[in-house]
């Protein structure tokens, strides 16, 4: 059969072609599943009701179409083109005959079951349509069909009638506004979708969020040597989401590994649940659009400054070991090493290489990434001396030099595949024109990828070679050996496996539950409006959550200032406080190292002066110096669609400069505080030096878990910010010297 031609058309009459608008993202909040659609509560459904679209026993593509270029005629092709091993029906009442199969005027008149409707009918057609599948008993829907929430209007009318006729009748659903699904299981072998693209039978899974997108998908993972086990593509995830996929497919054996592309994920709490457990036993790869960090500058708070609009989907996949790309090449190429190569037990790499230059940018490449070039053990180097010329080198990379032929490949690589230093190997070949390309890949093929499994280690190659370079490249992908064009793109891939590692390693931890004075802090929020905190109000509410703070007095005259500190013991602290005012520095509202009472009544007089009109009821705060020696942030934004989402970093005036925070999802465990200051850059200064002791960082992790419990506890919390936490060392206490919370309004949670 020729290859169709298809048209970007709005579906306005039957088989036509669907376009792919954007799909709007929906707005969830944490720890509840909402129905993307009517946004109630909703249970959870089994994975094995997929079963029905995967899995069924008929077919019936609704709106099959006998016109070269529509759709439903496309999906009834690849239907019988993907070789489905049960009765396909074409369902049209205006045509008798669609590729030579006689039709059905509607589902109702199909005598056998039929489990799986592929709807291909107008927009306007599609409710009425699935309430008659859902009365034949069909249980899976695939909705091709575009023109539901995606444009607004009655289109997301449309789309709430449909999923109140799925739940009806125990339907679950694809889409709508989607391309298909396929499943290369040979039990069913099933093409559902309009591509143009066939699928080699495989063990990858994949899921992608925009149609368009997916034909690409499909037709680049043919490329790249991936093969298909099965593939969705969920439009505007009515019903089933990238979760519901990820969990269908995790006792799945056909599958051994998950690629996601995702614009949005309408439901962060179940693919925290899920994706966590399935990640575990099965990789998951992600590619995400959507990194802008507009709208970051209008933000409240520190943390929710240097937070940005996509820090949120990161830390959600970080924390769930879901390995985020940048790109379909580098998560293909991932999802090639992961299913043929071994993930490294460290960061020790080595490198072979028979030209100087592709050799030094391999060792910055993995230098830069975190990856450390190893020091070979003496066997090594003594055995290397043995066997090669006087101008290689012997040491970590090893340059082979230009006349390097297979022979000489082969005895280097058997020294340094069994170094006990070497936890990966990246092996680079510069094609001479008279070196056979072909022959130095069967040597590293030999070496490496033909030994004990329990001996193996990760190798990734790099070819740049002329002579017979395709058929090497070729013989080493055929070998499971991956095959990049340049070093960089190596290491990358080389530290992802590494990551991939490191999440395995993990020890999840328990969320401990404090003893906190809940009623205390109760009172006070209960009766605050919408907005910031005062100082005294926000330092009570995390004081009941056991989080320390500096000894402090809030008065209103300069008088009873210089009292204050007089009784907290000099030198003092005197800020500024009242409704509205928020950066205190940006105002010169904080004065330091106030050391005696001319000092403090000076200090207090200028602000009353300065700032008493401009924020009437303006009080004073005097607090007692705190003696720690390094200063951090801890904090806590409501993100709109991820939930709480948890910031540690480097604190003081500078942290939107420095911008050195790293950030957790909810429901943090004991273990993710402690990793959190582990990667700041600037971790090291958390650390004893120049006669400092370390800081306490025990004391900061613990704050953290309590602001978990505080903003589980009372959901109206949107903000909270502790900036600076001073922590000691060394015997001197940790305490919070400035603090606020955020109520937000009921229209932020609608």
């Amino acid at each position: 059969m020729p290859p169709m031609r298809r048209q970007n058309m709005h579906p306005g009459a039957r088989g036509l072609t669907v376009s792919q608008p954007p799909t709007a993202a929906i707005r969830t909040f944490p720890l509840l599943r909402f129905d993307a659609v009517s946004r109630r509560p909703t249970a959870r459904s089994s994975a094995s009701s997929l079963d029905a679209i995967f899995r069924p026993r008929a077919v019936a593509v609704i709106g099959a179409s006998r016109r070269v270029g529509a759709i439903g005629r496309q999906v009834v092709a690849n239907i019988l083109e993907s070789g489905f091993t049960g009765p396909v029906y074409p369902v049209n009442a205006r045509t008798d005959v669609v590729l030579s199969m006689p039709t059905y005027p509607s589902v109702s008149k199909i005598r056998g079951p039929v489990d799986l409707a592929v709807l291909c009918v107008p927009a306007a057609e599609v409710v009425a349509v699935a309430k008659e599948c859902g009365k034949k008993g069909v249980k899976g829907l695939v909705v091709i069909t575009a023109g539901f929430r995606e444009i607004g209007g009655e289109g997301v009318t449309r789309e709430v009638e449909l999923m109140e006729v799925a739940r009806r009748y125990g339907m679950r659903v694809i889409g709508p506004n989607c391309m298909g699904i396929v499943n290369t299981e040979p039990a069913w072998s099933l093409d559902a979708s309009f591509s143009a693209t066939r699928s080699p039978v495989g063990s990858v899974a994949m899921v992608s969020q925009s149609g368009a997108l997916g034909e690409a998908i499909l037709a680049d993972a043919a490329a790249a040597g991936l093969g298909v086990a099965m593939f969705a593509s969920v439009g505007n995830r009515a019903d089933v989401t990238a979760a519901d996929l990820i969990e269908y497919w995790e006792h799945c054996d056909a599958v051994r590994l998950i690629l996601l592309y995702v614009e949005s994920l309408g439901d962060p709490a179940k693919f925290v649940e899920v994706a966590r457990r399935v990640s575990r036993k099965k990789p998951i790869l992600a590619v995400k659009s959507g990194r802008s960090a507009a709208g970051a500058a209008a933000a409240g708070s520190h943390t929710g400054s240097v937070a940005g609009a996509d820090v949120a989907a990161d830390t959600l996949f970080q924390q769930c070991g879901v390995l985020r790309l940048e790109s379909f090449r580098d998560m293909f190429a991932l999802a090639a090493s992961l299913l043929h190569q071994p993930v490294p037990r460290g960061d020790r790499m080595a490198i072979v290489t028979n030209a100087g230059g592709p050799g030094i940018l391999a060792t910055d490449a993995l230098d830069s990434l975190g990856l450390r070039i190893t020091e070979f053990a003496k066997k090594t180097t003594a055995q290397l001396r043995r066997a090669l010329p006087p101008e290689a080198s012997v040491h970590n990379p090893v340059d082979l030099i230009a006349s390097a032929d297979a022979d000489r490949y082969r005895r280097a690589l058997r020294a340094v595949v069994r170094d006990p230093n070497v936890d990966g190997l990246v092996v680079l070949f510069v094609s001479p024109i008279m070196i056979d390309a072909v022959a130095v890949a069967e040597a590293i093929v030999e070496e490496t990828v033909r030994q004990p499994e329990a001996d193996r280690k990760p190798v990734l190659a790099c070819l740049m070679g002329r002579q017979r370079g395709r058929e090497a490249i070729e013989l080493l992908r055929e070998n499971g050996i991956p095959v990049f064009r340049y070093p960089e793109d190596a290491a990358r891939n080389m530290q992802m496996l590494l990551r991939r590692r490191q999440m395995l390693d993990r020890v999840p931890g328990t969320a401990p539950r404090f003893r906190v004075r809940r009623a205390t802090a109760a009172r006070i929020l209960d009766a605050a409006a919408a907005g910031w905190l005062g100082s005294e109000a926000a330092e009570s509410v995390l004081r009941a959550y056991g989080i320390p703070f500096a000894k402090s007095r809030f008065v209103a005259s300069a008088g009873d200032a210089v009292a204050a500190a007089h009784a907290l013991g000099y030198p003092v602290v005197l800020k500024a406080d009242a409704k509205g005012l928020v950066h205190k520095s940006d105002l010169r509202a904080v004065r330091v190292g106030l050391g005696d009472g001319d000092a403090v009544f000076d200090a207090a007089t200028d602000l009353l002066r300065r700032l008493g009109r401009r924020f009437p009821g303006l009080r004073l705060q005097v607090q007692a110096r705190a003696p720690g020696h390094r200063e951090v942030l801890l904090g806590v934004t409501r993100d709109g669609r991820y939930g709480p989402l948890f910031a540690a970093g480097l604190g003081g005036v500078r942290v939107e400069v420095l911008r050195d925070v790293a950030f957790r999802i909810a429901p943090m465990d004991s273990e993710d505080p402690p990793e959190m200051f582990a990667s700041l850059k600037g971790a090291a200064l958390l650390r004893a030096f120049r006669g400092d002791p370390a800081a306490d960082l025990p004391v900061a992790c613990d704050a953290l878990l309590r602001l978990q419990q505080l903003v589980f506890d009372f959901p109206q919390i949107f903000d909270v910010e502790i900036n600076p936490f001073i922590l000691g060392g060394g015997g001197t206490p940790s305490l919070a010297v400035d603090a606020r919370i955020r109520i937000g309004s009921d229209e932020e949670g609608a």
